[in-house]
């Protein structure tokens, strides 16, 4: 009897595939590696789509697809690791919304997929050929599962909503609208009496 079967196989390619082209993308936000932009360019990047503190998102945009990313593919902390990089695509999906669902136009379909692989991966376990199986689960506990989930969900619905704030609230140096002026104001002109007084009296 093998120590493991195709379920535990089969996990370990979808989370080293997974994992792989997370970290890529994480790298490209916080080291430049692969023509990213690194830290600088991913902050100007973030607060051009409303995220901000710009670097302090770019970040945590950054730990959440590397880190994650690298941590599922070794089947360590499961749970967190799928939660952290599902909500790091959450962001995403909340930028290209906008254009529809297709990747072709723009869309969130990638980051969409990314982020629904790497739950499943965080809520299905790593299988017995991960860190998490050598490490008796101690970091996979159903308790991490609940935790893990539950506070990226709620952290990622604070970011997403305070940038629909930002970007829904006028620029600082745009005018408000003027207020119509109310009729009788004090600030409309008379109009010229029709004759004067001699007038009136002849």
């Amino acid at each position: 009897m093998t120590a493991f079967n195709r379920r535990d196989l089969g996990l370990l390619v979808l989370r080293v595939g997974t994992g792989a082209v997370l970290a890529a993308h994480g790298t490209q936000k916080l080291l430049g590696w692969f023509g990213g932009g690194g830290i600088e360019g991913t902050t100007k990047a973030m607060e051009a789509m409303g995220f901000h503190p710009g670097r302090e998102s770019a970040v945590a945009a950054g730990l959440g697809e590397a880190g994650g990313g690298l941590m599922l593919a070794l089947g360590l902390a499961t749970p967190a690791a799928g939660a952290a990089a599902a909500g790091a695509m959450a962001g995403a999906v909340a930028v290209h919304y906008p254009a529809g669902f297709f990747a072709m136009g723009g869309g969130y379909e990638y980051p969409a997929f990314l982020g629904f692989t790497a739950a499943a991966i965080g809520v299905t376990g790593a299988g017995r050929l991960s860190l998490d199986h050598a490490t008796h689960h101690v970091l996979d506990r159903p308790w991490v599962v609940a935790t893990a989930f539950l506070g990226t969900a709620l952290a990622a619905a604070a970011v997403v909503n305070r940038r629909a704030e930002a970007i829904s609230a006028p620029a600082p140096d745009e005018p408000a609208p003027a207020a119509p002026a109310a009729a009788g104001s004090a600030t409309e002109e008379p109009e010229p009496e029709h004759g004067n007084a001699r007038e009136t009296e002849n």
